[in-house]
């Protein structure tokens, strides 16, 4: 069984209708990483409706959150903002209603491209509309209860006037308001960065929010949520799970989700993905590179339990060809294997909105990496995989979406040994009489042969070998004449796109 379907018989079991809640704070540019949490949670939410159980997915952007610090991807003139609710901070380029909404705009979009359609909750509108009164009150009366918690459980000593609630300074506009005195519904406090004193009424919407840890439960609580996908830095020992799972009982009387932790994924060579450290990639910036039917497929092969190395280069490449590996098994057309675990649930639940009707006949996005570089636009593209391929409607609109997005991969993410410029014209480069002897003959047999990628190859190795050439400088020979260089990509599948007319009248202008 794969995993998302194990997680959703336990849960059915449990109750006959779900929440399944997943919250990211957008602070920065929302990344692969975060992805997986709504990914995982969005999965089960599937698997429960497969099986009939009446279930809700919701997602909640925390964007009543203050902004932490000047990020890197930040000018200086945000020092200013820092303690400010992001919701209510200048957008970055000036387009979007509030620097919250310059990222979580972008994510949403994501997020429909891939086929995830929650209903969105936004955290400075819940706390404005009086959505969290209810909540907050509870957690003042029992703010003894809370410090107790948070001391046993995570180790924090705090003031015996410590009260659950931040508020948000009239004066400076930062969410570091302490609460000094209270009468519920009024309030005395005083702003620990510039000093103010004051008095908020309580029960007016957006005077300020409940600390992390308070506010999980408590939205635990407010909407009834069943169900939450958590990273592993949620889950240590002392941490805001701890801590939340037992305020939501003790406090709010009502009963935690059932937890799924997941590991970080990380960029490929740099480490775990952090907004805040630079080391990520967005999520709408991956769907300019992959097909979001293979972004998808990227968290449903792996258990949530299991890291992941998301590699931008060649791996992206190999990523893709493994999703046609899986849909090929779904339709039958290939055995499944050792390491395709659960090949056909993954392929369904890859499928953004709905599975395909039949297989798709296109080329690997290896091989379409090499052709995108060879045809000058789309139409010459396309008339060279017909040469191999038998392309109905479906396939060529999936194809202009796989070229345009190699294209992009091409220019921003790939590495250099895969980037060619091909000379249409003869390039101005020397060979020796070896490299024309070897040329002559392989232009004879290049005449006579299958134009196979393999019989291509294989007549280059031959041919080499009866010219007493290295068949490391064959290649190169074939790489000068085409691409002025001496390196390039796979030979065989190379000239086999470059069209046997082509080949032949190239090797006729050097001999």
């Amino acid at each position: 069984m794969h995993w998302a379907d194990v997680v959703a018989e336990k849960l059915a079991g449990k109750a006959k209708k779900h929440v399944l809640a997943t919250a990211i704070t957008p602070s920065g540019p929302i990344h692969v990483g975060n992805l997986r949490e709504v990914m995982t949670t969005e999965a089960v939410y599937r698997a429960l409706k497969d099986i009939g159980t009446e279930a809700e997915l919701i997602y909640i952007g925390d964007t009543f959150d203050p902004l932490r610090k000047v990020y890197p991807f930040l000018t200086s003139s945000y020092e200013k903002y820092v303690g400010k609710p992001i919701a209510e901070i200048p957008c970055p380029c000036g387009e979007h209603e509030s620097y919250a909404m310059h990222f979580l705009e972008p994510f949403l979009n994501s997020l429909k491209e891939i086929g995830v359609e929650p209903k969105i909750y936004l955290a400075h509108e819940l706390y404005k509309e009086g959505v969290y009164n209810e909540a907050i009150k509870i957690a003042l009366d029992n703010a003894d209860k809370i410090r107790e918690i948070m001391k046993r459980i995570a180790g924090r000593e705090l003031p015996d006037k410590w009260m659950p609630f931040n508020v948000k300074c009239e004066n400076c506009g930062r969410l570091d308001g302490e609460i000094t005195e209270i009468d519920y519904p009024s309030a005395s406090y005083k702003c620990k960065i510039c000093g103010y004193e004051g008095e908020i009424d309580l029960r007016k919407g957006g005077v300020g929010k409940l600390p992390w840890r308070v506010d999980w439960p408590a939205r635990w609580k407010i909407f009834n949520v069943t169900f939450e996908a958590f990273g592993k830095d949620h889950a240590a020992a002392g941490s805001s799970w701890d801590t939340g799972k037992e305020i939501v009982k003790v406090v709010y009387n009502h009963e935690p989700p059932m937890p799924l932790v997941y590991e970080f994924i990380h960029l490929k060579g740099r480490g775990a993905m952090h907004g805040s450290t630079g080391v990520a990639v967005a999520a709408e910036e991956v769907l300019k590179m992959l097909p979001p039917e293979v972004l998808r497929f990227l968290f449903m092969k792996y258990e949530p339990s299991r890291h992941i190395e998301f590699d931008t280069g060649f791996g992206l490449l190999d990523l893709v060809d493994e999703y046609d590996k899986y849909e090929r098994i779904y339709f039958g057309l290939e055995e499944e294997t050792t390491g395709t675990k659960d090949a056909k649930r993954v392929y369904e639940l890859s499928q953004p909105y709905k599975v395909p009707d039949k297989p798709s006949t296109l080329p690997s996005y290896r091989h379409l990496a090499v052709v995108a570089q060879i045809g000058r636009n789309f139409e010459e593209v396309v008339e060279i995989l017909k040469r191999k391929h038998d392309l109905g409607d479906a396939d060529l609109k999936r194809l202009k979406q796989r070229y345009e997005k190699i294209l992009y991969w091409l220019e921003k993410y790939a590495p250099e040994e895969i980037k060619f410029h091909l000379h249409y014209e003869k390039p101005d480069v020397e060979i020796s009489e070896e490299e024309k002897n070897f040329l002559r003959k392989l232009k004879e047999k290049f005449e006579k042969i299958e134009w196979d990628a393999e019989a291509i190859h294989s007549t280059i190795h031959e041919t080499a070998k009866e010219c007493g050439l290295p068949a490391k400088k064959a290649f190169q020979t074939i790489y000068k004449i085409t691409l002025a260089k001496q390196q390039g990509p796979r030979a065989g599948y190379f000239l086999q796109s470059l069209g046997r007319d082509f080949v032949i009248k190239r090797i006729g202008e050097f001999i």
